[in-house]
């Protein structure tokens, strides 16, 4: 066999393994958690709810995940309610 033979038996197995190979997550499975993501944003925006990003303490976090897990509700609902007492308590 020649070189170049040889060259292109070993690119056709190249491609032959890129043609076998799984897709990438990006473009298959997640795919959708984008329009999932755009539609919840949607959402959100419609009752008025904002992001709020802070920095708080690990055992505050701790504490607040702890209640919210005991009253089986979302931890947005618990911190409104938390942040609501402490502001009508001034």
């Amino acid at each position: 066999m020649k070189l170049a033979d040889l060259e292109k038996n070993k690119g056709a197995k190249i491609n032959n393994k890129l043609n076998h190979s799984a897709t990438p997550g990006r473009f298959a499975a997640g795919a959708n958690d984008l329009v999932a993501r755009r539609e919840q944003r949607k959402r959100d925006q419609a009752l008025g709810l904002i992001p709020f990003a802070v920095k708080l303490d690990a055992s505050l976090v701790k504490q607040i995940n702890d209640l919210a897990t005991k009253r089986a509700g979302q931890l947005n609902d618990v911190v409104a309610e938390l942040l609501k007492k402490g502001l009508e308590s001034k």
